[in-house]
């Protein structure tokens, strides 16, 4: 319950936000995998990426269709997180004293603990890791600076801590040249994007997706050598 608390915290409640937000708000929250759900025609081998033209095997395409699934469910409270913020900073700037800062930022807070707990309660670890690193990309910044902004590098600790228990680092950032999960995570995005599935967001650091592609390509290259 804890760090429900301090996942909504995080998502909604900061003062040091820099996403670009797009205007339109009508995307669906949740998404459950059904029968026709199709996986990108790209092999990958987890823990280490393979990509390629080949089809997947039935232990890869199960791995893949977790993590779209996981994606799915998470990216839209990640978009919503940038839009509340930015909506938040908006307020807070028509402020002038820090007595009215202070109560605008109560009334805030209680209302998106009220609202949103109940929804964040039923994911589960793996989809708050990932949505830990969907935040630092919508964001720039990661789940851990947003809440030592908000309150204290002492509260950020015991965040961290509590947040470790369920098996998820508030320190992780979004680093798709470097990691092969993040790499696959942006591959759904940008097919989601395409597709209409997911409204897209531009993130704080865009990514170029092709060339994305062409270095994790050159990497499984390099590695057959």
């Amino acid at each position: 319950m804890q760090f429900i608390r301090f996942l909504v915290l995080f998502v909604f409640l900061t003062t040091a936000v820099h996403a670009q937000v797009i205007s339109r708000d009508t995307i669906k929250m949740g998404y459950v995998l059904g029968e026709s759900d199709e996986v990108l025609n790209d092999t990958i081998q987890l823990e280490e990426i393979i990509v390629s033209k080949e089809k997947l095997d039935p232990e890869a395409r199960k791995q893949f269709m977790i993590l779209q699934n996981r994606v799915y469910r998470t990216y839209p409270y990640a978009k919503l997180a940038s839009e509340r913020l930015t909506l938040l900073n908006k307020g807070m700037e028509r402020l002038s004293t820090n007595k009215e800062k202070k109560k605008y930022f109560k009334i805030v807070e209680d209302y998106l603990n009220n609202e949103f707990e109940a929804k964040l309660k039923k994911l589960s670890r793996s989809q708050g890791r990932i949505l830990v690193k969907l935040i630092h990309r919508q964001t720039g910044t990661t789940t851990y600076e947003l809440v030592r902004t908000l309150k204290s590098g002492w509260k950020a600790f015991w965040s961290n801590t509590a947040a470790s228990m369920f098996d998820i680092n508030l320190k992780t950032e979004y680093a798709p040249y470097e990691v092969n999960e993040d790499f696959l995570i942006e591959t759904i995005l940008s097919r989601a994007f395409q597709s209409g599935r997911l409204q897209n967001q531009m993130p704080a650091k865009p990514v170029d997706i092709d060339g994305l592609n062409n270095f994790w390509e050159s990497k499984a290259q390099n590695s057959k050598q």
